[in-house]
C-alpha cells in the first residue's frame, strides 16, 4: 500500500456512504483488508505506509503503540458494521498486510479476525490470509494463527541470495522462508505463498534462477513475482542517484520475467494475473481477485483504502491520527471519491486486462477497439479469445501490459 494519499472530498464524520453505494450490496462479494503499519526496520526499496519504533517515537504517543493496535483496529471494524448497516453479506476474504503484521502477537491477529466474524460473519469457505516476515514467526505462532481461523499465509522471500537481500535491506536469512513453508504446512495451512522480487541492482540471471528454484523447492501453491520498482524518496533511490548501485533496465526486467514464466510453468504453476502464479484454482489469492474485479472491500488501518459500490475512500496515514479519530468516535477517513460509470469502465479495463481471462471487448470504446486490433496484429493479444470477444494478453503482451492497457483505454 503506497504511502502517498490522493486528494478527494471529505469523508463524513460518521463515515456514512451514499445510498447508491449500498444499493444491491447483498449481491456483491465483500472482503476486508487489515493494515498493520509496523516494521522492525525499513527496507531500502519500501514506499509503503509503514513505521519503525524510532519513526513513531514522540509522534503518536500511546495512541500509536502497537501494543494496543488490535483494539484500535477492532474499533474500525465496528464502525464498518454501522456504516454498512444491515447488509446480510458474510465476509468472503480477509487479508492482513503491512508493514509486518506478524510483529503483533498472534493472538492480536486472531482477535482482529474475530471482530470481523462477530460483526459480519465469515463465509464457510472464507479465505483468511496474513503476510508474514520469515524471521517473525515460529511453529507456535503459526499454530495459533491456524487455530484462530487463518488458512492462507504469504511469506516475503524476495530472493534466495544474500547479496540481493542486502541491497534490499531485507533482514531475513536465506533459507528461512523455505523453512517457513514447511512450518506453515505442519501447522495446517491450506495455502502458502512466497513473494519474490526480480531486477534488484546486482542480481544476475543465475541469482534469479536460484531464487525461483529455492521457492519451488519449498512447495508453496502460489508464487508472486514482481519487478522491483524504485520509488522516489526511498533509500534505494538515493543510493542509485549517488551511483552506489546501478539501476536495472527494462530489458533485464523482461528477461527475468521470461525466466520466471518458463520456470514456474514447467513446475506446474499457471499464471492467472501478470505477476501471480498458482498450482490450482484453489491456490489463487481470492482477496486480490476482489480488487482486480472491482468488488467491495473495507480497508481498516492507517492509510488503508476501501471501495464499496463505486465509492472509494482512504484513511489518514499516521497511526496516531488514525487511533485519535476512532477514540473520538469519528471515521478515520481522510478523503473519498465517487466513481463515475466511465471511471469504473476504465478501471475494469486497467485491471482485468492483467488477468488470464482478459477484458471483454464490449468494454472498449472505438479508439480502444482500434488499438486492440493493432495489438492483435502485433502478437500482444491471443487470437482465439479475441474472436470470442475478449482481449487476453499473450506472453509478449504480458511483458508490455502497461503499454497495451494505456492504448486500450485511450
Amino acid at each position: 500500500m503506497p504511502s502517498a494519499l490522493p486528494d478527494g472530498e471529505p469523508v463524513p464524520a460518521d463515515g456514512a456512504l451514499p445510498a447508491s453505494a449500498l444499493a444491491g450490496a447483498a449481491g456483491r462479494p465483500l472482503g476486508f483488508y487489515l493494515h498493520v503499519p509496523y516494521c522492525a526496520t525499513r527496507c531500502g526499496y519500501c514506499d509503503f505506509n509503514t513505521y519503525t519504533a524510532t519513526e513513531l517515537r514522540g509522534t503518536g504517543g500511546v495512541l500509536a503503540s502497537r501494543d494496543n493496535y488490535a483494539d484500535t483496529l477492532v474499533d474500525e471494524v465496528r464502525l464498518a458494521r454501522k456504516v454498512l448497516g444491515d447488509d446480510p453479506r458474510e465476509v468472503r476474504t480477509v487479508f492482513v498486510g503491512g508493514g509486518t503484521p506478524t510483529l503483533l502477537a498472534a493472538g492480536d491477529l486472531v482477535r482482529m479476525l474475530g471482530a470481523i466474524r462477530d460483526e459480519f460473519g465469515l463465509a464457510p469457505d472464507a479465505e483468511i490470509t496474513t503476510e508474514a516476515n520469515p524471521e517473525s514467526v515460529d511453529p507456535a505462532y503459526l499454530a495459533t494463527l491456524r487455530e484462530g481461523g487463518f488458512n492462507r499465509i504469504s511469506f516475503g522471500m524476495q530472493s534466495a541470495k544474500q547479496h540481493v537481500l542486502k541491497i534490499l535491506d531485507r533482514t531475513h536469512t536465506p533459507g528461512r522462508p523455505e523453512a517457513c513453508v514447511a512450518e506453515a504446512r505442519a501447522a495446517g495451512f491450506d495455502h502458502v505463498n512466497l513473494d519474490l522480487i526480480y531486477g534488484t541492482p546486482g542480481e544476475s540471471d543465475d541469482d534469479w534462477r536460484a531464487s525461483l528454484d529455492a521457492a519451488l523447492g519449498a512447495g508453496p501453491d502460489h508464487v508472486s513475482a514482481y519487478a522491483l520498482i524504485v520509488e522516489e524518496g526511498t533509500q534505494l533511490a538515493r543510493r542509485i542517484r549517488r551511483g552506489e548501485v546501478p539501476m536495472t533496465d527494462d530489458d533485464v526486467h523482461a528477461d527475468r520475467y521470461l525466466i520466471a514464466e518458463e520456470t514456474l510453468s514447467a513446475a506446474g504453476y499457471d499464471w492467472y494475473e501478470v505477476s501471480n502464479w498458482a498450482t490450482s484454482d484453489a491456490g489463487r489469492c481470492l482477496h486480490n481477485e476482489l480488487y482486480w474485479r472491482g468488488a467491495d472491500w473495507w480497508g481498516a488501518g492507517p492509510g488503508a483504502h476501501s471501495h464499496v459500490g463505486g465509492v472509494r475512500w482512504w484513511n489518514v496515514k499516521h497511526p496516531g491520527a488514525y487511533a485519535g479519530a476512532l477514540a473520538a468516535g469519528k471515521s478515520p477517513g481522510a478523503g473519498r471519491e465517487i466513481l463515475t460509470d466511465e471511471d469504473r469502465r476504465v478501471e475494469r479495463v486497467l485491471l482485468e486486462l492483467r488477468l488470464w481471462e482478459g477484458v471483454p471487448l464490449s468494454l472498449l470504446r472505438e479508439a480502444g477497439l482500434a488499438a486492440s486490433r493493432r495489438a492483435l496484429s502485433e502478437g500482444l493479444l491471443q487470437e482465439g479469445p479475441y474472436e470470442a470477444g475478449s482481449a487476453v494478453l499473450t506472453l509478449r503482451g504480458r511483458l508490455l501490459a502497461d503499454a497495451v492497457v494505456r492504448d486500450l483505454v485511450d
